[in-house]
């Protein structure tokens, strides 16, 4: 119960530093996934090599899960998540890119592990120091594959942090980049490129791809955090009541002790008077 208890406040004082990263980056990060598709709708997939829709021969998906357990069903629904987009693309070659050790652990010795060299093989420690930069590189990776003709689809699935208590499991498509979907009556936004369409396509696209990845590990943490506390809480709440039943039980057992006790040396007392 002090274990748990510990560990409690240990998630909760972790929770408030990633869900204030994830409550800042949020804003800014689903506008520039707006503006990313609205902008790949009026390009043409020349123009913009992630936005190019081709045969799928290989699809990559990347289950992001935490490198602990102690929290709930947070890693094994995403890791069910995947399993199942994986069954999805039964036509096509599936790779899973596992971040986190459970996530790598779930899927190991399956034909979906990824032992390609050319592949991030430190997505475990990008929970060590989860930085912009850091996570940069791997999706920088996954961009040049993709570009490269490696891989023709890559698929995100997290656990989005709403609340302490709920986490929803997401699926995002990371490449191509899905153009965005015009409502009835509402006109296409119509860009002017600035200082040009060339250098908006090498600088502007790449960074807000990296910058999805990023608020997809943001989500993650934060998520985690909470799932670990609300884990935690029950399993104190559990223990605290099994302690008052064995503590109920504890003193009926000395009750009956006593009473035995007691009968016996009222017996030997009558034993002696007769």
């Amino acid at each position: 119960m002090q274990i748990t208890s510990a560990m409690k406040m240990v998630s909760a004082a972790k929770l408030k530093r990633a869900q204030d990263a994830i409550t800042q980056m949020r804003p800014y990060a689903q506008k520039l996934q707006e503006i990313l598709g609205n902008l790949t709708s009026s390009l043409d997939t020349s123009d913009n090599v992630y936005a190019q829709e081709r045969d799928l021969k290989n699809v990559l998906i990347v289950g992001i899960n935490s490198n602990r357990g102690l929290c709930g069903g947070f890693n094994n629904n995403v890791a069910k998540e995947v399993k199942r987009i994986a069954a999805q693309h039964k036509d096509s070659s599936v790779s899973i890119l596992p971040i986190g050790k459970k996530m790598a652990d779930s899927v190991k010795g399956t034909d979906f592990v990824i032992t390609d060299e050319t592949m991030p093989s430190n997505t475990e420690e990008l929970w060590g120091d989860l930085s912009f930069d850091n996570v940069s590189e791997v999706a920088q990776t996954l961009m040049d594959k993709f570009e490269n003709g490696v891989i023709d689809k890559i698929v995100i699935v997290y656990n989005a942090f709403k609340n302490a208590g709920v986490q929803i499991v997401t699926t995002e498509q990371f490449l191509p980049i899905a153009p965005a979907e015009q409502a009835n009556g509402k006109e296409s936004v119509d860009y002017i490129f600035e200082p040009s369409k060339e250098e908006i396509v090498n600088n502007l696209i790449p960074s807000s791809l990296k910058t999805q990845f990023y608020k997809a590990m943001l989500d993650s943490h934060a998520a985690e955090h909470g799932a670990r506390m609300t884990a935690m809480h029950k399993a104190t709440d559990n223990a605290t009541d099994l302690k008052k039943e064995l503590q109920l039980f504890y003193n009926k057992a000395r009750q009956t002790a006593i009473t035995n006790e007691i009968l016996e040396i009222v017996g030997g007392a009558e034993a002696l008077n007769e």
